[in-house]
């Protein structure tokens, strides 16, 4: 094999690995049903809005939101160029190259109590998740 080749390989796996240890650390003991709404989020008019920030990663990691009500999920961008532009939401179906700055926004259905919603990057280096209590 080439030497570019190996590398190639090792990043994917690499890649890979980071985004398995951040989806399977997460556990069921920590779900907490009194923990409230997050500060980035905002319900208006029966709607609730999710703003995360994505640059250099996904910011806020986690994020506690309201179930059984309609959902957007608002990925701001500002002047963004690295693989967080490239949003994975695997339960949703949901892959895009988001603009280099903007906002994206993702309409969720309601969600059940005590189900996520997690986005990743498509190397799978960063992620970020939505818990519905």
């Amino acid at each position: 094999m080439k030497p570019s080749t190996i590398t190639i390989i090792s990043l994917i796996v690499a890649g890979g690995l980071i985004g398995w240890a951040f989806f399977s650390t997460q556990s069921a003991a920590s779900w907490d049903p009194n923990i409230g709404p997050s500060e980035n989020v905002n319900e208006v008019n029966g709607v609730q809005y999710i703003d995360i920030s994505a640059k250099g990663g996904y910011s806020p990691r986690l994020t506690y939101a309201k179930s059984g009500i309609p959902t957007i999920l608002r990925i701001e961008t500002r002047n963004t160029f690295d693989c967080s532009t490239s949003l994975v939401m695997p339960s949703l179906n949901y892959r895009k190259i988001l603009s280099p700055s903007g906002i994206e926004e993702i309409e969720l259905p309601p969600q059940k109590a005590g189900t996520s919603q997690k986005g990743l990057c498509s190397m799978g280096m960063y992620g970020f998740e939505v818990r519905f209590n």
